[in-house]
């Protein structure tokens, strides 16, 4: 196979893995935005309420579906190492650290709003939050076993029975918030609180959907994972929890970082902090790109690592680098052409879109560096090289971007900028230091043959 074919193979991989997962992405953050969109009809206080909710689920909700995460690479490499019993085992024990996790979860959540006072909640928002924060927690189970499922599934190469699903989930979950949020038969009105018990519900409604799918499908034949009843077995949970564990925290450590900007800013005013969430808002919404990118990065990397085809693997690693810059800059010219029109979409207040205006062209400057360390990322979780980069990141964010953000827009006239100089200054250390890290893995396991 030539250079030229072998490259475009790679692309095509890639893609046929990455559009589906790009899909998944935006149909799960549409989930949040929908609750969003139904509560602010009903009043601010459900608004607010709802914020609160959501701005306490998010972590812990990314934290231990996080740690599931480590599914992927571990079929991905009995995938490349053509053993597909042991993909059926590794399913099998996920579902159960899923389980767990998914119970611990819950149970964070029904004690979450015990600590809202502590938060500086104000009062008038507890009830509404409080109940929202009891509902979800009930569906914390089905997103952790629903997140290994998905693992499963995209690793072995098929990433769209979980699209459709996220995006059936997306329609049923208007008339769902509908019927909770202003009740119906013996249902009560719940106000914003019923988004709370809609998404749980529909949570367990996806995780089973799921498990049917693969039940019934022959796709998934010789690595069934519902054929026989197994243990849980100390060898793999150790195995996913020691890949995971890193993983999880190290999404949640950039997560939180971003839901802190707002409360750095806090001193300086409503204007300045709509401005800051805008385009949070829209930046989030545009790292689903090379997220997606960096999960069929994971994926295809994986698969090598089983079949220990190491050229193979530095050549999918190039690929994927090089379609993340492509992406990159793509996305700088549209938000430096469309940036106006973008921003018009969330508010028409004069002061807050000149703000917002000026955040964006941070916005465009980390495009390429965060591509770079996501990507960088996506290999490294491949190679099952979780550790390190958990450290990575939490260096990055927590010991310079942090820091450095606080500094710039408290004790400087930058004010707002100052954050954003914060996260270049902490994206470009973790892309450095990712990168670097990737270098010296290849190299040692090159070194090694």
């Amino acid at each position: 196979m030539s250079n030229v074919i072998s490259t475009r193979y790679e692309l095509k991989q890639l893609f046929h893995l990455m559009l589906p997962i790009l899909v998944t992405q935006f149909a799960q953050a549409g989930l949040g935005l929908i609750d969003t969109i139904m509560a602010g009809h009903l009043s601010a206080t459900d608004l607010a309420a709802i914020a609160v909710g959501v701005g306490l689920w998010i972590p812990v909700m990314l934290l231990f579906s996080g740690i599931m995460i480590a599914t992927t690479p571990l079929v991905a490499e009995a995938k490349g190492a053509r053993t597909p019993e042991k993909i059926a085992t590794i399913a099998r024990q996920s579902l159960w650290v899923a389980l767990i996790l998914g119970t611990i979860a819950g149970l964070i959540l029904q004690l979450m709003p015990f600590l809202l006072p502590l938060f500086g909640v104000p009062e008038s928002l507890q009830p509404k939050a409080s109940l929202f924060l009891h509902a979800i927690g009930f569906g914390m189970p089905a997103v952790t076993m629903y997140a290994a499922l998905r693992g499963y599934s995209e690793a072995l190469g098929y990433p769209r029975p979980v699209t459709a699903i996220s995006l059936l989930a997306l329609v049923a979950l208007i008339p769902l918030n509908f019927v909770f949020m202003y009740g119906l038969g013996p249902i009560p009105e719940l106000g914003s609180a019923g988004c709370g018990f809609a998404t749980a519900i529909l949570q367990w409604l996806m995780f089973f959907t799921l498990v049917s799918y693969i039940y019934k499908s022959s796709a998934y034949r010789s690595t069934q994972v519902f054929a026989l009843w197994e243990k849980l077995d100390q060898y793999w949970v150790k195995r996913i929890l020691k890949l995971g564990l890193p993983i999880g925290l190290a999404i949640f450590f950039e997560v939180s970082i971003f839901s802190t900007a707002a409360i750095i800013l806090s001193p300086l005013g409503d204007t300045i902090v709509a401005a800051h969430q805008i385009a949070i808002s829209i930046t989030s919404q545009l790292f689903m790109i090379p997220m997606s990118l960096a999960i069929a990065l994971t994926i295809r990397v994986g698969t090598y690592y089983g079949e220990k085809n190491w050229a193979a693997m530095r050549k999918v690693q190039y690929v994927g680098l090089a379609a993340g810059t492509c992406f990159a800059l793509i996305t700088m010219l549209l938000l430096w052409l469309l940036r106006a029109e973008i921003i018009a979409i969330y508010t028409s207040d004069d002061a807050v879109t000149q703000i917002a205006m000026y955040l964006v062209l941070f916005a465009i400057a980390y495009q390429l560096m965060d591509a770079w360390q996501v990507s960088a990322a996506g290999c490294l979780r491949g190679m099952q090289d979780t550790k390190g980069p958990m450290w990575i990141t939490m260096l990055a964010y927590w010991v310079v971007a942090f820091p450095v953000g606080i500094y710039l827009a408290r004790f400087t006239s930058m004010q707002a900028a100052g954050v954003w100089v914060g996260l270049i200054v902490g994206l470009s250390v973790a892309c450095v230091l990712l990168l670097s890290r990737l270098y010296l893995n290849n190299h040692r396991l090159k070194q090694s043959v």
